[in-house]
């Protein structure tokens, strides 16, 4: 088939997540051309350089701007309404290379970007969502776990459900499983890297840090009252002093140092959360804040047990974090780990019922 797929370029979790699903539809011998924005461009390019049957096109996409751990809506949308008429302008020169390509997408697969998603309903292509954020709009939440966010939960799901409209399908990945409300949605496991899904749990006594919402000395005067080794990633330059080691960020050595990490400490951003609870390592998280479906995320965590949430990062909260990393980790024993195989053979049969022009299902068994 002939595959269009959009990718999101806020975050890289959402590229990482793509990267496994192209992998798998290029092995199935589909053709492939993918749109994506921001940093997720480079990535993707560079990933599949020496892969044949896909090709790159790089949009323009929305914006976020953060102050410290905040999500600074005024300035994003100020930056975002500054750069609009640029971003439209190759927008459309993307759209207009696409359609005179000649290349007809025969369905388009969207990892919550609303170009493709667009492009589809426009020219009448079935669209499939696979992300992790429609979770929001399309699942049933306790009230417990909205709890004092009314507001910022109406408008997560408003903004959720513009973001993809009226897809065939929806393919959710998620650690936490709540009642589906909406048709035409599936939830399934995390979409995990192979390195993740190979990796072996060897608990040692280090903690992994890997938080950007704080100061450099802030974050150093927590750490140092706390008897215990970390090792904090995303550091501009490796130092080391007393118990706290800083690294620049590296993939290998990050999983390595995930894997035998004793806990995590990071934000809400569902990709690195769903590794740890994968992985079995206990998690504080400390979602930014407004953005509800960070602070959705560490809310299930903390319901499941597999951790906790916290709205600031304090020595405090981290002591009290610490001392229950084995009742965390029991909790995490029970969780059941598994691969891609369930979201691949979904993927596969929603594209199947594509190619053959068939309803879209309400549900995947």
């Amino acid at each position: 088939m002939r595959v269009l797929y959009g990718v999101v370029g806020e975050g890289m979790g959402h590229a990482t997540r793509s990267a496994v699903v192209l992998d798998h539809i290029l092995d199935l011998g589909h053709e492939v051309r993918v749109v994506v924005s921001g940093k997720a461009h480079t990535f993707l390019k560079e990933r599949f350089a020496r892969r044949k049957k896909i090709s790159m096109e790089e949009i323009h996409g929305l914006t976020l701007r953060y102050l410290g751990n905040r999500l600074d809506r005024k300035g994003s949308l100020f930056w975002n309404l500054r750069n609009a008429p640029k971003g439209v302008k190759k927008n459309i020169e993307v759209y207009r290379k696409i359609a005179e390509d000649g290349i007809q997408p025969e369905v388009v697969i969207s990892d919550f970007e609303s170009w493709a998603a667009l492009y589809g309903l426009r020219h009448g292509v079935p669209v499939v969502s696979v992300d992790n954020i429609q979770i929001i709009n399309r699942c049933k939440h306790q009230k417990a776990l909205k709890k004092g966010k009314g507001l910022d939960f109406g408008l997560a799901r408003l903004a959720v459900k513009m973001k993809v409209p009226k897809a065939y399908h929806y393919l959710i990945a998620t650690f936490f499983f709540p009642p589906v409300r909406k048709k035409y949605t599936t939830l399934v496991p995390p979409i995990l890297r192979d390195e993740v899904l190979t990796a072996e749990r060897e608990p040692g006594e280090h903690v992994v840090i890997y938080f950007r919402g704080m100061a450099v000395d802030e974050l150093r005067d927590i750490l140092r009252k706390c008897p215990v080794p970390f090792r904090v990633y995303g550091a501009d330059e490796e130092s080391e002093e007393g118990n706290v080691a800083f690294r620049r960020f590296a993939g290998k050595a990050f999983l390595d140092d995930l894997r035998t990490a004793r806990a995590v400490v990071a934000g809400g951003g569902f990709s690195l959360m769903s590794e740890a609870v994968s992985l079995g390592v206990p998690m504080l998280s400390v979602p930014i804040e407004g953005q509800f479906e960070q602070e959705l995320n560490a809310r299930y965590l903390e319901h499941l047990g597999y951790g906790r949430a916290a709205r600031k990062l304090e020595d405090s909260v981290l002591g009290k974090f610490l001392e229950r990393i084995d009742e965390f980790s029991a909790a995490l024993s029970a969780y059941r780990r598994t691969d891609n195989s369930l979201f691949f053979s979904y993927l596969d049969r929603l594209l199947e019922r594509v190619a053959q022009g068939k309803k879209r299902p309400n549900r995947l068994a």
